[in-house]
């Protein structure tokens, strides 16, 4: 039996207590002579349940030059997080219950988040046969959401049968909302500054168009749809019309998420054309992003999600035009939703551990994370420190790759420890390694 006391914390924010964790679950108090095996002072700390994040890409396997499942997860632990979820396009795409088991298994043996696998909806995220979804569903890694993320399933027939399959697997399809006929070529967001620059648009209704139709398959097929990284005023706009409007059958429901980036950072971060800045979908105006804030604080946007994207440095020291879109977002996330929606007054710390652990945990069917900090609850807790503001540096982050977006950024709050189901994974701001295994 392990035993740890948490003293002088406040959950969510609030008035300071104590915590008591035993045998990886939070128990209302340890009785008068029971042993503490650990005693810590955590004064001044916020405890949230850890966090959740459904937008994670791992690179592995085939990308390991830019990230790997142990790096990854070591990045998802320092920033607060107990459970990610692994995005498919990797090479081999995980399309299979081969490699979905394989990254599953990786996860399990860094011991410092749960992994879990997100499968692919189509053979190779080539978009034209869906892919054994079932057989990932029954495999170990029990995939329990789908996508093609990187690529919209353009074709509304193949999109229509996957959210049939996925109803009758009680599982999720998450949508990268972009149709790729509007976006030929693109490099920012459809607007003066890339008319200024010369780089082609990237026009807001390829994301807008795409929601409405897939909420309308959706509600046809009964079955629950997860809108990826949702980046203008005018998707929250189509969510909120989905949502009221649209027919729908018994199972129906869409959820929809944001990143960081889209929260604080407009387009006019291209004007350096630093590729640093290229991500898909692409920056967008200050309009969309104060939009976005308050649908997140409405409740109308569910989550926060990284969308975490390392990319080696051949791949980002280049020429615009060239550069792989994406950044890094796993270890920067909470201190950016602090600033922009903590620091304005849109959330409380409450609010923080609705979007951030909570509605993700909800969306893709986790009972054991994303509860509350409750006596009977699993222990996967974050302490931060909120009043402990850090400058960004790419170079000490743990990824492998450094583009971060961040980088000389002074951002508030620091992770100081992380716990999964009573281990810490994280203390005092370091890695804790895990002999392997599951946690």
């Amino acid at each position: 039996m392990t035993t740890t006391l948490i003293r002088n914390v406040r959950p969510y924010g609030e008035d300071a207590t104590d915590l008591s964790v035993r045998d990886g679950v939070l128990v209302g108090a340890f009785g008068p002579d029971e042993t503490i095996d650990e005693d810590l002072d955590a004064t001044g700390l916020v405890a949230l349940p850890g966090l959740v994040d459904l937008h994670t890409h791992l690179r592995e396997p085939g990308g390991e030059e830019a990230e790997t499942v142990a790096t990854g997860s070591a990045a998802a632990a320092l920033g607060g997080y107990t459970a990610v979820f692994a995005m498919p396009n990797t090479n081999p795409a995980q399309d299979s219950p081969v490699v979905v088991e394989h990254v599953w298994r990786l996860g399990r043996e860094a011991g410092l988040v749960d992994v879990h696998p997100v499968g692919a909806v189509t053979v190779g995220l080539g978009g034209e046969r869906l892919a054994e979804m079932g057989m990932m569903a029954a495999s170990p890694a029990g995939v329990r959401m789908f996508s093609d993320d990187g690529r919209c399933v353009n074709d509304p027939l193949i999109m229509r049968r996957a959210l049939e399959y996925a109803r009758s697997l009680d599982a999720v399809v998450a949508q990268h909302a972009e149709d790729h006929r509007l976006t030929v070529g693109a490099q920012a967001h459809e607007g003066p500054v890339a008319a200024r620059l010369g780089l082609t648009g990237w026009p807001a209704s390829a994301e807008e168009s795409i929601v409405a139709r897939d909420a309308m398959l959706a509600a046809a097929a009964g079955a629950r749809l997860h809108v990826c990284h949702l980046s203008t005023a005018g998707s929250v706009g189509v969510l909120r019309w989905a949502r009221g409007h649209v027919a729908a059958r018994d199972g129906f429901g869409v959820s929809a998420e944001v990143t960081p980036h889209h929260l604080l950072l407009t387009d006019a971060a291209a004007e350096d054309y630093d590729p640093v800045h290229k991500v898909n979908p692409p920056l967008r105006p200050e309009a969309d992003t104060l939009a976005l804030r308050r649908a997140l604080a409405d409740g109308e946007i569910d989550c926060v999600a990284t969308d975490h994207a390392p990319h080696a440095v051949e791949a980002k020291d280049c020429e615009w035009s060239v550069a792989r879109p994406g950044m890094l977002g796993l270890q920067t996330a909470l201190p950016v939703v602090a600033l922009t929606m903590v620091g304005t007054g849109m959330l409380d710390w409450r609010g923080v551990a609705r979007v951030c652990s909570e509605a993700p945990a909800r969306i893709a069917g986790l009972a054991d994370q994303g509860r509350p900090l409750a006596p009977g609850e699993p222990a996967n807790l974050t302490l931060v420190d909120p009043d402990a503001a850090w400058t960004v540096r790419g170079a000490e982050l743990a990824s492998i790759a450094d583009n971060t977006p961040y980088e000389g950024m002074d951002l508030p709050c620091s992770v100081v420890h992380t716990m999964l189901r009573g281990r810490w994974t994280v203390r005092d701001g370091r890695i804790q390694q895990s002999e392997g295994g599951p946690s």
